[in-house]
């Protein structure tokens, strides 16, 4: 055996043996000989040799010179990345960047993404980001960066080359589902900064709040917005549309806080892992600040992770309807392990399950109306059709016609613009109206 081997896993093994890797004596035996055995604990000696071996041959024999923190951190990177798509190794760069993340503001192009079967996949675009305004869409799958084939790439890395400077450019080159060919984009990043919660009336009565994703500030935002929508309808809401399209997620707490904000008691989520600590359980406390009122929520394919779970716990509650398309089926849990003052482990520890049980790890959840997006365009009619009394020069009008007039041209309006919204808006409404038959019969 060649002395540098003896001595790299001689450095190993002292590196390791609080945690039980064999003595350096072991580092003698010869490759063969030690073929399928372990130490007492169960490492696997065989594969500590082989990885030390790979690492003097690159050292050795590889085109440039590499250095061993470079081999070392490549190696973490490769162990945690293989684990699944969301379990990664932070270096400095990248821990800072999360830390910046969820605060809501960062530099980019503004896509939610994810590792897929060796490509890049959108999982959502953010409201207002150039992604978002050049037509990238949840599903797209991300092949080539600025003419760089993405293969096998790190997601990291693929994260990295879409960030930079403000005003720079980066072209993206995306396979669509169900389009023949790549599609082609230049985007100019921008600095992007994030308001996860927006908000108007629909109609007097009817409240729209639109969460983008979830930020340690997003279930303040949120109060202070149904409050406003209250104010604006002086009177409280009728029923509330909660739109969770597109949202990739975010923090867990903030997931919480977003359902205990509709809920007076319950539970709104568990998690279960392999220790002690990955086993939680979180329940509401009075509070609903609707009231009672009724709520539809939208989702859809791009609906991930933490809106997951307000959509599973507000579902299984029976607090409101879920509308719209099944949901991404991200089900699972990430803890920040700090490995030092800037590094650290972000890693899968636990499940999370609906209060009724329900794993959407791969499933989603599956919506109580299926409400798929259409696109609605006005009807021409190049010819002369049927006259009515209202297209007369001069015609009397209607005494009662002014608000429904108003009503049926802006409900024409939504149905043009946002489809699921227009169709989610008609739930609410009958829903509200038994509501109010109900309230009013126990009166």
């Amino acid at each position: 055996m060649k002395a540098r081997y003896r001595v790299v896993l001689a450095l190993l093994v002292g590196l390791g043996a609080g945690l039980g890797i064999p003595s350096a004596a072991h580092a003698d035996t010869p490759p063969a000989a030690a073929s399928g055995t372990k130490s007492n604990d169960g490492l696997p000696l065989k594969e500590l040799r082989t990885f030390v071996e790979v690492m003097q041959r690159i050292k050795q024999d590889y085109v440039e010179p590499v250095s061993d923190k470079t081999l070392l951190d490549n190696a973490i990177k490769g162990m945690v990345t293989g684990l699944d798509p969301h379990s990664a190794y932070l270096d400095a760069k990248s821990y800072k960047q999360l830390r910046i993340d969820t605060t809501g503001k960062f530099g980019g192009l503004g896509i939610v993404v994810a590792a897929d079967k060796g490509f890049i996949k959108v999982i959502s675009p953010i409201d207002g980001t150039p992604a978002q305004r050049a037509g990238i869409k949840a599903g797209d799958i991300i092949i080539r960066i600025n003419g760089t084939s993405v293969r096998d790439m790190g997601l990291d890395q693929a994260v990295q080359m879409m960030r930079g400077k403000p005003g720079s450019t980066v072209k993206l080159e995306i396979a669509r589902p169900g389009t023949a060919k790549p599609l082609n984009f230049t985007l100019k990043r921008e600095i992007i900064k994030v308001d996860s919660v927006k908000s108007r009336m629909l109609e007097p009565g009817f409240g729209y709040v639109r969460i983008s994703s979830f930020q340690s500030n997003t279930t303040a935002d949120l109060q202070r917005a149904l409050r406003t929508l209250d104010a604006q309808n002086k009177a409280p809401l009728k029923g509330l549309v909660l739109d969770l399209r597109n949202n990739p997620g975010g923090l867990l707490n903030a997931a919480v806080g977003v359902s205990n904000t509709f809920l007076n008691k319950g539970l709104i989520v568990y998690t279960k892992g392999r220790i002690a600590d990955a086993d939680r359980r979180f329940k509401a406390t009075a509070g609903d600040l609707l009231h009672g009122a009724p709520i539809v929520v939208l989702v859809n394919g791009g609906t991930a992770s933490a809106a997951e779970i307000v959509s599973g716990a507000l579902q299984d509650n029976h607090r409101a309807i879920i509308v719209g398309t099944r949901t991404f089926g991200k089900g699972s849990v990430q803890t920040i392990l700090p490995l030092s003052r800037d590094t650290a482990l972000k890693i899968t520890t636990a499940l999370y399950y609906t209060p009724d049980g329900r794993s959407i790890q791969a499933k989603g959840i599956e919506p109580n109306i299926v409400i798929k997006p259409l696109q609605v365009s006005k009807t021409t009619n190049p010819g002369f059709g049927m006259l009515h009394e209202a297209d007369l020069s001069g015609h009397l009008q209607n005494p009662n016609a002014k608000g429904a007039d108003a009503t049926s041209s802006a409900e024409t309006g939504l149905a043009q613009r946002d489809f699921q919204l227009y169709e989610a808006l008609t739930v609410l409404k009958s829903l509200a109206y038994a509501h109010q038959n109900t309230a009013a019969a126990a009166g």
